[in-house]
């Protein structure tokens, strides 16, 4: 594991519990909850089937993807975070794992959600983080991912209450799309909206497919 996500892992353990209780009501933007809607109704109309939450963190948009009908379950780099979510959320299942090296078969998701999953990540290390995401993909399979919109990135050093060790990266729209199609997996919808508070940048949302089958 690199330093970055020693550090990364590291500050999440440290924050789980805070950041679990001070997000707790942060799920609920109108446009947040159409482009996650919108990905769940992908995924019933493909047949569903297992889908991923992957950066779950505490959990809490794994249960609503298991409210809108999925086979919801949670892959977290922290295990802090694990711990939290599996305390949360006992009917739900949630492991340990990173995103560049997923412990699941190839083509066995019909769905993945990478919901602010890639902020602490440099944009130059996404497409092995997309090449993975194809890989545990089924074909016709949908991916949502949610980012920050920018082209730089700050530095965090306390955060919900702690002193954390983190960079949060923020990612031009038209970049993450083309990165997403060299790895296969081809846009369907894009939304950007304006930040509300207190978010501090535009926030992005890109719902991907894996190309079906041929004939």
């Amino acid at each position: 594991m690199t330093t970055r996500l020693h550090a990364t892992r590291a500050s999440y353990d440290t924050v789980a519990a805070d950041y679990a209780e001070l997000l707790k009501d942060e799920l609920g933007r109108p446009l947040d909850m159409a482009m996650l809607a919108a990905f769940a109704e992908r995924v019933r109309a493909g047949g569903g089937g297992a889908v991923a939450d992957l950066g779950c963190g505490p959990g809490r948009v794994t249960i609503h993807l298991d409210k809108l009908g999925l086979d919801a379950f949670g892959i977290d780099l922290s295990p802090g975070m694990v711990a939290v979510a599996r305390g949360e959320y006992p009917h739900l299942r949630f492991s340990v794992g990173t995103m560049t090296d997923l412990d699941l078969a190839d083509g066995s998701l019909a769905g993945a959600l990478v919901w602010y999953s890639t902020v602490h990540t440099p944009i130059d290390e996404l497409p092995v983080m997309f090449a993975e995401f194809h890989r545990v993909l089924a074909p016709g399979g949908h991916l949502l991912i949610a980012f920050k919109v920018g082209a730089e990135h700050v530095r965090l050093e306390h955060a919900y209450g702690h002193d954390v060790d983190l960079d949060v990266h923020r990612f031009p729209p038209e970049r993450v799309a083309e990165l997403l199609r060299n790895a296969g997996l081809f846009e369907i919808a894009r939304l950007v909206r304006e930040a509300e508070a207190p978010e501090k940048t535009p926030q992005a949302f890109i719902l991907a497919r894996r190309q079906p089958e041929s004939g």
